[in-house]
Protein backbone atom coordinates (compact mmCIF):
# COMPACT_ATOMS: atom_id res chain seq x y z
CA UNK A 1 0.00 0.00 0.00
CA UNK A 2 1.12 3.35 -0.52
CA UNK A 3 1.54 6.41 1.30
CA UNK A 4 -1.79 8.29 -0.10
CA UNK A 5 -3.88 5.42 0.45
CA UNK A 6 -2.36 4.12 3.89
CA UNK A 7 -3.39 8.33 4.61
CA UNK A 8 -6.75 7.76 3.03
CA UNK A 9 -7.26 5.11 5.28
CA UNK A 10 -6.61 6.13 8.34
CA UNK A 11 -8.85 9.03 7.48
CA UNK A 12 -11.71 6.49 7.44
CA UNK A 13 -10.76 4.64 10.49
CA UNK A 14 -10.56 7.66 12.16
CA UNK A 15 -13.91 9.07 11.35
CA UNK A 16 -15.63 5.70 11.49
CA UNK A 17 -14.71 5.64 14.65
CA UNK A 18 -15.95 9.14 16.16
CA UNK A 19 -18.86 8.17 13.93
CA UNK A 20 -19.27 5.27 16.11
CA UNK A 21 -18.42 7.70 19.75
CA UNK A 22 -21.50 9.36 18.17
CA UNK A 23 -24.04 6.77 17.36
CA UNK A 24 -23.03 5.49 21.11
CA UNK A 25 -23.90 8.87 22.87
CA UNK A 26 -27.10 9.02 20.91
CA UNK A 27 -28.03 5.32 21.87
CA UNK A 28 -27.15 6.40 25.61
CA UNK A 29 -30.21 5.41 27.65
CA UNK A 30 -31.17 8.42 29.96
CA UNK A 31 -30.30 8.18 32.52
CA UNK A 32 -27.20 6.13 32.92
CA UNK A 33 -25.79 7.41 36.30
CA UNK A 34 -26.78 9.42 39.21
CA UNK A 35 -29.10 12.41 39.53
CA UNK A 36 -28.34 15.51 41.58
CA UNK A 37 -31.26 18.16 42.78
CA UNK A 38 -29.37 20.75 43.97
CA UNK A 39 -30.98 22.68 46.67
CA UNK A 40 -30.39 26.60 46.84
CA UNK A 41 -30.93 26.28 50.49
CA UNK A 42 -29.08 25.13 53.88
CA UNK A 43 -30.51 21.47 55.03
CA UNK A 44 -33.58 21.40 57.32
CA UNK A 45 -35.61 24.13 55.13
CA UNK A 46 -38.55 23.46 53.30
CA UNK A 47 -37.14 22.97 49.82
CA UNK A 48 -34.37 20.53 51.48
CA UNK A 49 -37.20 18.52 52.76
CA UNK A 50 -38.94 17.78 49.71
CA UNK A 51 -35.74 17.08 47.78
CA UNK A 52 -35.11 14.69 50.20
CA UNK A 53 -38.28 12.99 50.26
CA UNK A 54 -38.80 13.34 46.44
CA UNK A 55 -35.30 12.09 45.51
CA UNK A 56 -35.57 9.06 47.57
CA UNK A 57 -39.11 7.85 46.13
CA UNK A 58 -37.76 8.60 42.27
CA UNK A 59 -34.65 6.25 42.89
CA UNK A 60 -37.50 3.53 42.39
CA UNK A 61 -38.09 4.65 38.72
CA UNK A 62 -35.26 5.95 37.85
CA UNK A 63 -32.96 2.71 39.11
CA UNK A 64 -30.19 4.93 39.83
CA UNK A 65 -29.53 7.36 42.59
CA UNK A 66 -31.61 10.67 43.05
CA UNK A 67 -28.82 12.95 45.39
CA UNK A 68 -29.64 16.25 47.01
CA UNK A 69 -26.96 19.03 47.25
CA UNK A 70 -27.71 21.53 49.28
CA UNK A 71 -25.54 24.57 47.77
CA UNK A 72 -27.34 27.70 49.52
CA UNK A 73 -26.25 31.46 49.59
CA UNK A 74 -28.01 34.92 48.62
CA UNK A 75 -31.49 33.78 49.18
CA UNK A 76 -31.32 30.76 46.84
CA UNK A 77 -29.93 33.03 44.19
CA UNK A 78 -26.11 30.71 44.30
CA UNK A 79 -27.94 27.49 43.58
CA UNK A 80 -30.12 28.70 41.32
CA UNK A 81 -27.22 30.19 39.03
CA UNK A 82 -25.57 27.00 39.47
CA UNK A 83 -27.89 24.66 38.13
CA UNK A 84 -28.23 27.72 35.25
CA UNK A 85 -24.57 27.20 34.22
CA UNK A 86 -24.75 23.37 34.23
CA UNK A 87 -24.74 21.26 31.86
CA UNK A 88 -28.23 20.96 30.24
CA UNK A 89 -28.47 16.66 30.26
CA UNK A 90 -31.31 16.68 32.75
CA UNK A 91 -29.06 15.10 35.45
CA UNK A 92 -29.03 18.23 37.31
CA UNK A 93 -32.37 19.38 38.66
CA UNK A 94 -32.72 22.39 41.19
CA UNK A 95 -35.93 22.54 43.98
CA UNK A 96 -37.19 25.84 43.87
CA UNK A 97 -39.41 28.09 46.30
CA UNK A 98 -40.38 31.50 45.21
CA UNK A 99 -36.87 33.29 45.65
CA UNK A 100 -36.41 31.46 42.21
CA UNK A 101 -38.67 34.23 40.82
CA UNK A 102 -38.12 37.25 43.07
CA UNK A 103 -34.24 37.38 42.42
CA UNK A 104 -34.15 38.68 39.16
CA UNK A 105 -36.95 40.65 39.31
CA UNK A 106 -34.97 42.57 42.55
CA UNK A 107 -31.45 42.34 40.35
CA UNK A 108 -33.48 44.25 37.51
CA UNK A 109 -35.23 46.75 40.24
CA UNK A 110 -31.51 48.01 41.27
CA UNK A 111 -30.11 47.73 37.91
CA UNK A 112 -27.90 45.15 38.27
CA UNK A 113 -27.28 41.87 35.87
CA UNK A 114 -29.47 39.11 36.63
CA UNK A 115 -27.43 35.86 37.75
CA UNK A 116 -29.92 33.73 36.46
CA UNK A 117 -33.71 33.92 34.51
CA UNK A 118 -36.28 31.52 35.14
CA UNK A 119 -36.33 31.62 31.19
CA UNK A 120 -33.34 30.00 31.50
CA UNK A 121 -34.81 26.89 32.81
CA UNK A 122 -37.58 24.50 32.34
CA UNK A 123 -40.31 23.03 34.88
CA UNK A 124 -40.28 19.11 35.46
CA UNK A 125 -43.57 19.21 38.09
CA UNK A 126 -44.73 21.05 41.20
CA UNK A 127 -44.73 19.33 44.37
CA UNK A 128 -46.66 21.67 46.86
CA UNK A 129 -48.07 24.76 47.29
CA UNK A 130 -48.02 25.24 51.55
CA UNK A 131 -49.14 28.45 53.06
CA UNK A 132 -46.59 30.05 55.51
CA UNK A 133 -47.46 29.98 59.17
CA UNK A 134 -46.41 33.29 61.40
CA UNK A 135 -44.33 31.43 64.60
CA UNK A 136 -43.46 32.50 67.88
CA UNK A 137 -41.13 30.97 71.13
CA UNK A 138 -43.52 29.75 73.66
CA UNK A 139 -42.23 31.36 76.01
CA UNK A 140 -42.87 34.92 74.44
CA UNK A 141 -45.94 36.99 75.87
CA UNK A 142 -47.51 37.38 72.37
CA UNK A 143 -50.42 34.41 72.36
CA UNK A 144 -52.14 35.82 69.39
CA UNK A 145 -51.36 37.95 66.41
CA UNK A 146 -53.23 40.85 67.48
CA UNK A 147 -50.93 40.62 70.86
CA UNK A 148 -48.22 41.06 68.40
CA UNK A 149 -49.73 43.85 66.27
CA UNK A 150 -50.53 45.81 69.42
CA UNK A 151 -47.04 45.59 70.39
CA UNK A 152 -45.26 46.00 67.46
CA UNK A 153 -47.16 49.55 67.33
CA UNK A 154 -46.28 50.28 70.77
CA UNK A 155 -42.47 49.74 70.12
CA UNK A 156 -42.00 50.04 66.36
CA UNK A 157 -38.87 48.32 65.49
CA UNK A 158 -38.49 46.74 68.59
CA UNK A 159 -40.05 43.52 67.37
CA UNK A 160 -37.68 41.38 64.73
CA UNK A 161 -38.25 38.53 62.38
CA UNK A 162 -35.80 36.41 60.95
CA UNK A 163 -36.39 35.04 57.33
CA UNK A 164 -34.36 32.74 54.78
CA UNK A 165 -32.53 35.93 53.16
CA UNK A 166 -32.74 38.48 51.78
CA UNK A 167 -35.68 38.56 49.05
CA UNK A 168 -36.92 34.92 50.45
CA UNK A 169 -40.15 33.76 50.13
CA UNK A 170 -40.41 33.81 53.96
CA UNK A 171 -38.81 37.81 53.77
CA UNK A 172 -41.63 38.69 51.30
CA UNK A 173 -44.49 36.89 53.31
CA UNK A 174 -43.76 39.05 56.31
CA UNK A 175 -43.05 42.00 54.33
CA UNK A 176 -47.08 41.32 53.07
CA UNK A 177 -48.27 40.51 56.57
CA UNK A 178 -46.56 43.65 58.09
CA UNK A 179 -48.26 45.63 55.29
CA UNK A 180 -51.46 43.99 56.04
CA UNK A 181 -51.36 44.81 59.96
CA UNK A 182 -49.75 48.37 59.32
CA UNK A 183 -46.71 47.64 61.62
CA UNK A 184 -43.30 47.58 61.80
CA UNK A 185 -40.94 44.82 62.82
CA UNK A 186 -37.24 44.80 61.78
CA UNK A 187 -35.91 42.41 59.31
CA UNK A 188 -32.70 39.86 60.02
CA UNK A 189 -32.11 37.99 57.21
CA UNK A 190 -30.27 34.11 57.46
CA UNK A 191 -29.15 31.75 54.85
CA UNK A 192 -31.95 29.61 55.32
CA UNK A 193 -35.36 28.63 56.96
CA UNK A 194 -32.87 26.27 59.28
CA UNK A 195 -30.94 29.16 60.45
CA UNK A 196 -33.89 32.04 61.37
CA UNK A 197 -35.78 29.09 62.72
CA UNK A 198 -32.42 28.01 65.00
CA UNK A 199 -31.86 31.77 65.82
CA UNK A 200 -36.36 31.89 66.87
CA UNK A 201 -35.49 28.85 69.12
CA UNK A 202 -32.16 30.97 70.82
CA UNK A 203 -34.65 33.92 70.80
CA UNK A 204 -32.01 35.92 68.73
CA UNK A 205 -34.96 36.99 66.49
CA UNK A 206 -39.00 37.43 68.08
CA UNK A 207 -41.01 35.81 64.63
CA UNK A 208 -40.40 33.90 61.49
CA UNK A 209 -42.75 32.68 59.15
CA UNK A 210 -42.34 29.46 57.41
CA UNK A 211 -43.98 26.06 55.96
CA UNK A 212 -44.77 24.28 58.48
CA UNK A 213 -42.76 21.01 57.38
CA UNK A 214 -39.44 22.60 59.43
CA UNK A 215 -41.58 24.05 62.21
CA UNK A 216 -43.81 20.66 62.79
CA UNK A 217 -41.63 19.19 65.68
CA UNK A 218 -41.15 22.46 67.15
CA UNK A 219 -45.05 23.12 67.18
CA UNK A 220 -45.57 19.65 68.37
CA UNK A 221 -43.29 19.25 71.19
CA UNK A 222 -44.07 22.78 72.59
CA UNK A 223 -41.51 25.32 71.74
CA UNK A 224 -43.00 27.21 69.40
CA UNK A 225 -46.53 28.68 68.76
CA UNK A 226 -48.21 29.55 65.62
CA UNK A 227 -50.70 32.39 65.59
CA UNK A 228 -51.33 32.68 62.02
CA UNK A 229 -51.74 30.85 58.89
CA UNK A 230 -51.67 32.12 55.43
CA UNK A 231 -54.17 29.77 53.69
CA UNK A 232 -57.65 30.61 52.72
CA UNK A 233 -59.07 27.79 55.16
CA UNK A 234 -57.26 26.28 58.86
CA UNK A 235 -54.83 23.52 58.11
CA UNK A 236 -55.78 19.61 58.77
CA UNK A 237 -53.06 19.28 60.95
CA UNK A 238 -53.43 22.58 63.44
CA UNK A 239 -56.81 23.67 63.67
CA UNK A 240 -56.17 25.72 66.28
CA UNK A 241 -54.39 28.52 64.51
CA UNK A 242 -56.89 30.77 62.39
CA UNK A 243 -56.20 32.10 59.37
CA UNK A 244 -55.23 35.81 58.71
CA UNK A 245 -58.09 36.17 56.83
CA UNK A 246 -60.06 34.51 60.23
CA UNK A 247 -58.52 37.84 61.99
CA UNK A 248 -59.38 40.79 59.62
CA UNK A 249 -56.05 40.58 57.92
CA UNK A 250 -56.14 40.62 54.13
CA UNK A 251 -53.68 38.09 53.69
CA UNK A 252 -53.30 34.72 51.92
CA UNK A 253 -50.28 33.78 49.98
CA UNK A 254 -48.21 30.46 49.39
CA UNK A 255 -44.71 28.91 48.67
CA UNK A 256 -44.90 26.53 45.45
CA UNK A 257 -41.92 23.88 45.86
CA UNK A 258 -41.04 22.56 42.43
CA UNK A 259 -38.42 21.03 40.40
CA UNK A 260 -36.56 22.36 37.60
CA UNK A 261 -34.24 21.86 35.10
CA UNK A 262 -32.17 23.85 32.01
CA UNK A 263 -34.67 24.79 29.40
CA UNK A 264 -32.28 23.25 26.63
CA UNK A 265 -32.61 19.77 28.27
CA UNK A 266 -33.47 17.02 25.84
CA UNK A 267 -36.90 16.12 25.36
CA UNK A 268 -36.34 12.18 26.25
CA UNK A 269 -34.46 13.11 29.17
CA UNK A 270 -36.84 15.64 30.35
CA UNK A 271 -39.89 12.78 29.60
CA UNK A 272 -37.75 10.31 31.68
CA UNK A 273 -37.86 12.99 34.50
CA UNK A 274 -41.57 14.06 34.65
CA UNK A 275 -42.36 10.17 34.27
CA UNK A 276 -40.83 9.48 37.71
CA UNK A 277 -41.91 12.64 39.39
CA UNK A 278 -45.36 11.62 38.89
CA UNK A 279 -44.91 8.29 39.47
CA UNK A 280 -42.89 9.30 42.74
CA UNK A 281 -45.38 11.36 44.04
CA UNK A 282 -48.08 8.99 44.71
CA UNK A 283 -46.23 6.67 46.15
CA UNK A 284 -47.54 5.89 49.80
CA UNK A 285 -43.93 6.68 51.21
CA UNK A 286 -43.79 9.89 49.83
CA UNK A 287 -47.57 10.58 50.65
CA UNK A 288 -46.69 10.18 54.32
CA UNK A 289 -43.55 11.86 54.91
CA UNK A 290 -45.08 15.10 53.57
CA UNK A 291 -47.93 14.32 55.58
CA UNK A 292 -45.94 13.96 58.71
CA UNK A 293 -44.53 17.39 58.02
CA UNK A 294 -48.38 18.82 57.56
CA UNK A 295 -48.19 18.92 53.88
CA UNK A 296 -50.37 18.64 51.22
CA UNK A 297 -49.24 17.02 47.70
CA UNK A 298 -50.32 19.73 45.18
CA UNK A 299 -48.76 18.17 42.28
CA UNK A 300 -48.86 19.50 38.88
CA UNK A 301 -47.13 18.17 35.86
CA UNK A 302 -44.75 20.78 33.78
CA UNK A 303 -47.89 22.26 31.47
CA UNK A 304 -50.11 22.86 34.42
CA UNK A 305 -47.05 23.82 36.32
CA UNK A 306 -45.53 26.66 34.04
CA UNK A 307 -49.65 28.05 33.80
CA UNK A 308 -50.46 27.88 37.48
CA UNK A 309 -47.20 29.22 38.85
CA UNK A 310 -44.46 30.40 36.59
CA UNK A 311 -46.72 32.57 34.35
CA UNK A 312 -48.21 33.82 37.06
CA UNK A 313 -44.95 34.78 39.68
CA UNK A 314 -43.18 36.18 36.27
CA UNK A 315 -45.68 38.47 35.92
CA UNK A 316 -45.57 39.84 39.38
CA UNK A 317 -44.14 43.48 39.38
CA UNK A 318 -42.03 44.56 42.92
CA UNK A 319 -44.10 48.19 44.06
Amino acid sequence: MNRSKAIGVGWILVMAFFMAQGLASAQEVFPSRAIQIIVPNPPGGVADLHARYISEAMQKFIKHPVVVVNKPGAGGAVGCQYVATSKADGYTLAAIMPSFFIHPQVDVLFGRPPTFRPEQFRPVAQLSADPYLLVVHAESPWKSFDDLVVDAKRRPTAITFGSAGLYSGTHFSMEIIKNAAGITIRHVPYLGTGPSTTALLGRHVDTITSGPGPLMAQLKGGTLRALGVTSSKRLAILPGVPTFKEMNYDVETYQEVGLVVRKETPSAAMQVLRDAVRQAVKTPKFMEAMAKIGTEVAYLDEDEYYVEAWEKETSVVLQ
